[in-house]
Parts: C-alpha cells; structure tokens; sequence
C-alpha cells in the first residue's frame, strides 16, 4: 500500500506561482505523475518523473510553465507551476505509477487525495 500527502494548494492570482509537494514514506521506488481535474471535466495528465532516472515527461500544453522535480531522500516529489493562468484551477493529485502508459491515469493505481489549486483573473 502507498500513501500520497499533497501539500501547497491555494489561492493565487494569475501570473503568480505555487510549488506542490507529494509525499510518501516509499515514493522513491516509484515513478510519479501529476494529475488535475477541474469540475466537470475529465482528470488530465500534467507531468511525471521516473524513479530510477529522474526522466520528465510533460503535458504539451504545460511545458515550459509547469516543472516535475523529486528529491528521493526526503521522499518528495514537486510540481512547481509558474505564470497561472484562471484555466489552471483545478484539484491537483499525486499518483504512483504502477502500469504501461505514464500519460495514462489508469496506468497509477495509488493516489493522493488531492490539492485545490484556485487562480483568480
């Protein structure tokens, strides 16, 4: 069994910055995605990171503003999301990735329960 801790959620007004946090006594031996789902809309791959090799791989639409980081030995991995925009509201999750496809939220079988992320225009 692996528990997820999100942390760093808030109120932020575009333009502005948050840093998410995903902890988990054994989330260095996995590789780690970032999910987000706003209401009424389908849960969306962001990013993930590779336990092994620390390898990134990002959504299109988010790269170059959103950046995947893990630091195994405090069993931790990030999101740090710069210049927000109001579209980017939504409940961010950690997941554990545990299948074949990282983009695939099928493919994680272990989830936080989630960060409300809130960006005001």
């Amino acid at each position: 069994q692996v528990q997820l801790v999100e942390s760093g959620g808030g109120l932020v007004q575009a333009g502005g910055s948050l840093r998410l946090s995903c902890a988990g006594s054994t989330l260095y031996t996995y590789t780690v995605g970032w999910f987000r789902q706003a209401p009424g809309k389908e849960r969306e791959f962001v990013a993930a990171t590779t336990w092994h090799s620390g390898t990134t791989y990002y959504a299109d639409t988010l790269k170059g503003r959103f950046t995947i980081s893990r630091d195994n030995t405090k069993k931790t991995v990030y999101l740090q999301m710069n210049d927000l925009k109001p579209e980017d509201t939504a409940v961010y999750l950690c997941a554990a990735f545990t299948g074949s496809n990282y983009f695939d939220a099928k493919s994680y079988a272990y989830w936080g329960q989630g960060a409300q992320v809130t960006v005001s225009s």
